[in-house]
């Protein structure tokens, strides 16, 4: 059974069993107290309601009708115990606990039907032997109209409820799968958003930095090294275009080997060979081994590629110092160069290098970034994640 029906089915029975058992416990009580005086005439009916007190706990135990069907039998039972000459009620008290019992316990059953199609002849037929029986059983000790009058005001009462009881819970459970279409679009839509970005920063660490060089004529780097990035940027787009998935190695380098098992590496070494070849000069101090989880090393060593990327492109130097410490929960490195600077304030934050390569790489693995420049006064950016 799926679990919106198994839910449904749940508080359906709940709601039947605890109604059925305080209805048919206050009868009870009233019978009780009318027969204390001659005992042995409420003695069947009194033993007939514990049975369908009884049966109401077991209401919902199963996934058939049987236990429902049989509490209306056992309630059927105490009305027409209750119409024998010897257990005829004599008093009102009585009385009214038989009333009691066939207007609110009896029909307390309806509920079991919310939802079912075929509930308005099952209704109807289980309420004429009922109505019957009570008429019967009270005639001598109140008016017939107020006996009819009570046990079909509790009737309609408990049908309407069965009823918008139904009709409640399948708007609810329409509003659940409403929900979770939307969960499931919003999803996808962030999923779609995520390889975007991934595409962006794909292009931008490869693509677009190897036609920089190109545009400024390779100025600074190796030929080979130079035409070894080329190559290798080809040898991505074409692999892209046949639906392969690439994984990142560093700025400018991806694995196009399957996910589960490119290897990802776990030091700095790879970084510090492509600035070689590229012809940055870069002081390393501090740690030089760093143990994170996978995705956290592999945000980490990107964006610290990104950060030395725009040193090269941007500062107007040469050289860069990057300095590496970690404490109990975070790595942090500091990339430092003496360049030309710039004003914070006149750079656009939505930058791809800046917002994309380096900030959402880190703030994606619950990292921080902070950046530091002036005209004249070089740059420093932090790079912080946790362990």
């Amino acid at each position: 059974m799926a679990r919106p029906d198994r839910e449904r089915r749940r508080l359906i029975t709940r709601t039947v069993r605890v109604l059925g058992l305080a209805f048919t416990g206050c009868s009870f009580v009233l019978v009780a107290v009318s027969g204390a005086t001659a005992p042995e005439r409420v003695v069947m009916p009194a033993i007939l309601l514990i049975a369908v007190g009884v049966a109401f706990v077991l209401v919902g135990r199963g996934r058939t009708w049987f236990r429902p069907l049989l509490t209306y039998v056992l309630g059927v039972l105490v009305l027409a115990s209750s119409c024998l000459p010897a257990t005829l009620p004599r008093d009102e008290i009585e009385a009214a606990g038989i009333q009691l019992f066939a207007s609110t316990a009896m029909p307390a059953l309806l509920i079991t039907l919310s939802g079912q199609r075929w509930r308005i002849p099952v209704i109807v037929g289980s309420f004429l032997p009922v109505v019957v029986l009570t008429l019967l059983a009270t005639a001598q000790a109140q008016p017939l109209g107020l006996t009819a009058l009570s046990v079909v005001l509790g009737w309609v009462a408990f049908s309407i409820v069965s009823h918008w009881l139904g009709a409640s819970i399948d708007r609810a459970s329409a509003g659940i799968e409403r929900l979770k279409h939307a969960h499931a679009g919003e999803r996808l839509a962030s999923e779609r958003e995520a390889a975007r970005r991934r595409s962006a920063r794909l292009l931008h660490d490869t693509v677009l930095a190897t036609l920089t060089l190109l545009a400024h004529s390779g100025v600074g780097v190796n030929a080979a090294a130079l035409r070894h990035q080329a190559e290798e940027d080809a040898r991505l787009l074409r692999q892209l275009r046949l639906g392969d998935s690439p994984t990142p190695t560093a700025s400018g380098s991806y694995n196009l080997e399957p996910v589960a098992t490119s290897d990802l590496g776990h030091t700095l070494e790879s970084v510090k060979q492509r600035f070689g070849h590229l012809g940055l000069e870069v002081a390393w101090h501090g740690t030089g081994q760093i143990l994170l989880r996978s995705d956290v090393l592999d945000a980490f060593l990107l964006s610290l590629s990104e950060c030395l990327e725009n040193v090269r492109r941007h500062s107007g130097v040469g050289a860069a110092d990057v300095t590496i410490t970690e404490d109990d929960t975070t790595v942090r490195a500091m990339v430092t160069d003496e360049g030309v600077g710039f004003d914070l304030s006149s750079v656009d934050v939505e930058r791809l290098g800046i917002a994309e390569s380096v900030m959402a790489r880190i703030r994606d693995v619950g990292g921080n970034v902070r950046l530091f420049s002036a005209p004249g006064s070089g740059t420093t950016v932090v790079l912080e994640v946790p362990r």
